[in-house]
C-alpha cells in the first residue's frame, strides 16, 4: 500500500494525530497497519480501532481515492505532510487527514476565525461582512464554517474583497450543506479552500459540526463571536479556542437582545470586548511588530523577535514548541505563530517531535 491508502487506513480507523505521534517511534503507518489486532492492542489503540486497521472499510478509502483524481483542487493532507497546518497540530485531537478542496498552502496562513449565530440579526450579518473585509485588508485568512448566518456572511465579506477565506465543513467534501451555499461553496474552492476530516461521502450529521468546530478554531490564531445566544455551538468553538490557548473576541450588544447574550457572557469571562478590527489588532502585538500584514512581497527581513529570543532557541535536534516557548519566554501561542513565519521563511522546518534549525548551505 502506498502512503496515502495507508494513512486514509488508519483515518477510517479513528486514529488521529495524537496517536499518530505517539505511535510514530514505534513504527511507520505502513508498519502500523500490518500489525495484528493483539499487537495493536498493546499499542493503547481500542479494540475497535484495532479491527478496523486490520478490517478496513475498504468501499469508503476507494470512494476518497476516487475522490482525490476528480480534481488538481482535490488534495489529502496527511498528519506528516510539510503542508498540515502547525497550529492545528498544536490541539488536542488534530485530525490524521485532511481533505481539501482548493489551496491548501492556505491552512498554514494567519487565520482569524468568525463564528456565531445562524439567525443573526441584520446588523450581526453586517458586522460579520465588514470585520472579515478588513481583517482581510490586513493580511489574515478568514476561517469559519460556512453554516448559514454568520458563518456565510464571514466568507462573503472575505471574498468581497477577493481575500482568501477557508470553510471547515462537518461532512465530505463531495457534498454541501447547506444545500442554499452552493454557490458560496464554489467561489471559496476557487479563491480559498473546502476543509474537512471526513472522508468525502459523509453525511453531514449534527455529531459532526461539534467536532468541526475545533478545527475551525484550531487552524486560527484567534476567534471572533460575532453573535451567539446563551445556548450555542459558537460559545462551544470559544471554549475550544480557550482550550488550544488561542485569543477569543466578542462583539458586545443590546442586552435585550437575546443573540447578544453569549457574546456578554464570553467577556465576563475573560474575553477581549471588541467594537473594531483595532481591538483585535491591538492584541496581537506580534503583528504589530511585523507591520501586520504578514505577505511574502515584503521585505525579506526578520523580526528581532525570531533573532533574539526564538530562533536561538531551536536547534538541529527535534525540540517541541512548549520547550521553545519556556526557554524564549513568551507565549505557546505567540511562539506558534513565530515558529510558523520561520517556517515560511526557510529557517526551520517541521519535524516529528517538533521543529528543527534549518541551516544555510
Amino acid at each position: 500500500m502506498d502512503d496515502i491508502l495507508n494513512y486514509l487506513v488508519l483515518a477510517q480507523a479513528g486514529i488521529n494525530g495524537y496517536h499518530q505521534q505517539r505511535l510514530a517511534s514505534h513504527c511507520t503507518a505502513a508498519e502500523l497497519c500490518q500489525q495484528p489486532v493483539s499487537t495493536l492492542r498493546q499499542m493503547g489503540l481500542t479494540e475497535r480501532q484495532a479491527i478496523a486497521i486490520r478490517q478496513p472499510d475498504m468501499r469508503l478509502v476507494q470512494q476518497a481515492e476516487s475522490w482525490l483524481k476528480q480534481s488538481p483542487l482535490h488534495q489529502l493532507i496527511c498528519y506528516q505532510d510539510r503542508l498540515y497546518p502547525p497550529l492545528l497540530k498544536q490541539t488536542r485531537q488534530p485530525p490524521l487527514v485532511l481533505f481539501v478542496a482548493g489551496n491548501a498552502a492556505l491552512l498554514s496562513q494567519p487565520q482569524i476565525a468568525i463564528v456565531g449565530s445562524r439567525q443573526p440579526s441584520p446588523t450581526g450579518k453586517q458586522t460579520a461582512y465588514q470585520f472579515a473585509a478588513e481583517l482581510v485588508r490586513q493580511g489574515y485568512v478568514i476561517t469559519s464554517g460556512m453554516a448559514r448566518g454568520i458563518d456565510s456572511c464571514a466568507h462573503q465579506g472575505a471574498l468581497s474583497v477577493e481575500g482568501p477565506t477557508i470553510a471547515v465543513l462537518g461532512h465530505g467534501l463531495s457534498r454541501i450543506y447547506p444545500k442554499s451555499n452552493q454557490a458560496l461553496a464554489g467561489q471559496i474552492m476557487q479563491q480559498g479552500a473546502l476543509v474537512s476530516e471526513y472522508f468525502p461521502a459523509v453525511e453531514a450529521r449534527p455529531a459532526h459540526f461539534p467536532q468541526r468546530n475545533r478545527i475551525v478554531v484550531g487552524l486560527a490564531r484567534g476567534t471572533l463571536v460575532v453573535e451567539a445566544a446563551l445556548k450555542s455551538g459558537s460559545l462551544i468553538s470559544a471554549h475550544l479556542a480557550v482550550e488550544a490557548n488561542r485569543d477569543v473576541f466578542a462583539i458586545p450588544g443590546s442586552i435585550y437582545h437575546p443573540q447578544s447574550a453569549g457574546c456578554h457572557a464570553l467577556i465576563q469571562q475573560g474575553a477581549k470586548l471588541t467594537t473594531c478590527v483595532a481591538d483585535i489588532l491591538e492584541e496581537w502585538t506580534f503583528f504589530a511588530k511585523s507591520g501586520l500584514k504578514q505577505q511574502q512581497s515584503e521585505k525579506n527581513s526578520t523580526p528581532d523577535l525570531f533573532d533574539d529570543s526564538l530562533l536561538a532557541n531551536v536547534g538541529d535536534e527535534a525540540t517541541a514548541v512548549d520547550q521553545i516557548a519556556e526557554r524564549s519566554g513568551l507565549s505557546v501561542a505567540d511562539t506558534t505563530i513565530a515558529l510558523l513565519q520561520l517556517e515560511l521563511a526557510g529557517l526551520v522546518a517541521v519535524v516529528p517531535g517538533g521543529y528543527i534549525r534549518v541551516r544555510s548551505t
